[in-house]
């Protein structure tokens, strides 16, 4: 009997027992269902990390100075908590020493922000991102202007109360009108809106264009940091390599502004997208771990269920293979019948389960924050692991019917 001539008698026999074959089938298909779901889910998040959060929140080739880590991996004891609450702060003239320190080398921003509410007229948006930076904050962030200016020179200077806004704010409190020229309220401060940034889009489903920007000159300094205290000093480089020797460089710049012994730890953290990455390599390390646990299970339990159902079938089919041998079926004929039976079933839950699987994948792509990318290898992982369940759960049974006597089969009730 020819492999083919075999898969035809294979899904002739699935047509005929519809409801068997679905119970042989259900547990290949939860098992892969799960697997491509979730492998599509992970590798989407694992691009998302790697490319759009960290360039976003971070910035390509950039790292900051921070007075404490923002990115908490691992367990912390008490005392190590303590030191770094009594971290001192970065000020100004921090910022001016590595602005300074690394002029013409690099790109070197002040940034501090806080969570307030904006007014404009009768309107209000709560729980806005406002920032008090210096110039090249901009081209750090790469944040482009789709209307007006950024900052002059002489506004930061003179600390002028201007401001450039996000585009959730823009659509808001002036939808049909331009809002160059036009004021927004932020406590007792009133600042001009002179600018527009460009649509950033949004991270794991948190909007990137609710902010309001002015000079770290202005009154936004003493909404968000007073007393000449920035939050973090931004430093951006050509490339790579760059990074990690001006990060050196930072970092000797700092311990000797702060009078560290050689014998005494930093009390700054140098901040890069690697910190919130290798927290993510972890997570993404266990999910990886865990998911063939998972995918597992439920392929073993519907390997178990296509190995009683086909031991049934031979039970039922026994006069069959009686008859088969008897009109001259060879044994192995016989074993690739219930092989390849077995192994059709565990396929087609398989097929089903691959296009399941990326129907939710791009079901949860589209109604949630979290990125899907479906994965080439996860389908072909996904119909080989079908076949190989179906394979393995269809050797007892075939062998058993294989083997059977054609004269005693002839004779069974």
């Amino acid at each position: 009997m020819s492999l083919l001539e075999a898969i035809r008698l294979a899904l002739g026999m699935i047509r005929a027992q519809k409801l068997k074959s679905f119970f042989s089938a259900v547990g290949a298909f939860v098992g892969v269902t799960f697997l491509i779901a979730v492998i599509s889910i992970v590798n989407g998040m694992d691009h998302y990390m790697k490319v759009d959060f960290a360039a976003k929140l971070f910035g390509v080739n950039t790292f900051s100075i921070v007075a404490r880590d923002r990115v908490q991996i691992g367990r912390m004891s008490e005392e190590q908590w303590r030191a770094m609450r009594r971290r001192p702060r970065l000020t100004e003239d921090d910022f001016q020493a590595v602005h300074d320190h690394f002029a013409g080398r690099a790109l070197v921003a002040a940034e501090s922000d806080a969570g307030e509410t904006v007014y404009s007229g009768t309107q209000h948006s709560r729980n806005v991102e406002v920032r008090a930076v210096s110039p090249d904050y901009f081209n750090i962030r790469d944040i482009e202007i789709a209307q007006g200016r950024l900052f002059s020179p002489q506004e930061i200077l003179n600390g002028s109360d201007v401001v450039v806004i996000g585009n959730d704010l823009a659509e808001k409190f002036f939808p049909s009108t331009s809002p160059l020229g036009h004021t927004i309220r932020i406590e007792s401060f009133t600042f001009r809106v002179i600018g527009v940034a460009a649509k950033q889009g949004n991270l794991f489903g948190q909007s990137q264009d609710k902010f309001a920007v002015a000079p770290y000159t202005s009154s936004m300094r003493r909404l968000v940091n007073p007393h000449h205290i920035v939050d973090a000093i931004m430093v951006k480089t050509p490339d790579l390599a760059s990074m990690h020797a001006a990060m050196d460089d930072a970092q000797e710049l700092m311990r000797a502004r702060r009078h560290l012994l050689p014998e005494q730890d930093d009390n700054f953290h140098l901040e890069t997208s690697d910190d919130v990455l290798s927290f993510w390599a972890k997570i993404s390390h266990i999910l990886y771990l865990a998911l063939p646990m998972l995918v597992g299970i439920s392929l073993v339990v519907g390997g178990i269920v296509i190995m009683n159902i086909m031991l049934m079938a031979v039970s039922e089919r026994t006069r069959e293979i009686g008859i088969r041998k008897a009109l001259g079926a060879k044994r192995r004929d016989i074993l690739r019948q219930f092989l390849v039976e077995a192994a059709t079933l565990s396929t087609t839950g398989a097929v089903l389960g691959i296009i399941t699987g990326i129907v939710l994948a791009k079901i949860v792509n589209a109604i949630s924050p979290l990125p899907a990318t479906i994965s080439l290898a996860s389908i072909i992982g996904g119909v080989l692991l079908g076949v190989l369940v179906g394979v393995i759960s269809g050797v007892y049974p075939a062998s058993r019917a294989s083997r059977l006597d054609p004269i005693a089969a002839l004779r069974f009730e």
